[in-house]
């Protein structure tokens, strides 16, 4: 069974070496992340940032058991099992189907994920316009067109990586 876990990033060393203690080998761990690229001192370096931020999937087996997910609240690196998981198995089992299945050849998911929304607010992650935000007024299939603050601009899709606000 899935179940969504949310943990401290400088603790998932500690969280895996705990849960295999607890869970033993046989656990998968699913933390699906986006690769981008930005200027750093005129230096273009890869970012890899986990789409979901500080949560994760884990999938064992013993999970359907409520008392194994009780023992294990304590578990050095993780602050919570995110409630509900028991009812959204189908959910989550797309969820990281989509993600796998957008996956390039390192393991990181393709942007095409991102579904984009009008009259919805986004950051950019990259670009000239970084950490700007602004709202998309139209999606044509290659193209958006944005506007941030009092500049209206169209650009390209694929060239961006951008977040919902």
């Amino acid at each position: 069974m899935w179940t969504v876990l949310k943990f401290h990033k400088s603790e998932l060393s500690l969280f895996k070496e705990d849960l295999t203690k607890n869970l033993g080998k046989d656990f998968k761990l699913y933390i699906p992340k986006i690769r981008i690229q930005k200027y750093k001192k005129n230096k273009l370096i890869n970012i890899d940032i986990n789409l979901l931020g500080d949560y994760l999937f884990c999938y064992h087996e013993s999970f359907k058991n409520k008392k194994t997910i009780s023992s294990m609240k304590f578990i050095k690196g993780l602050k919570y099992f995110l409630n509900g998981f028991c009812e959204s198995q189908e959910s989550i089992k797309e969820f990281i189907k989509e993600c796998r299945s957008t996956e390039n050849g390192e393991g990181f998911v393709s942007r095409k994920i991102l579904d984009l929304k009008l009259d919805k607010k986004y950051k950019f992650l990259n670009g000239p316009f970084s950490n700007q935000i602004f709202e998309i007024l139209n999606i044509q299939k290659e193209k958006i067109r944005i506007a941030t603050g009092n500049l209206t601009t169209t650009i390209r899709k694929n060239n961006y990586l951008f977040l919902s606000v």
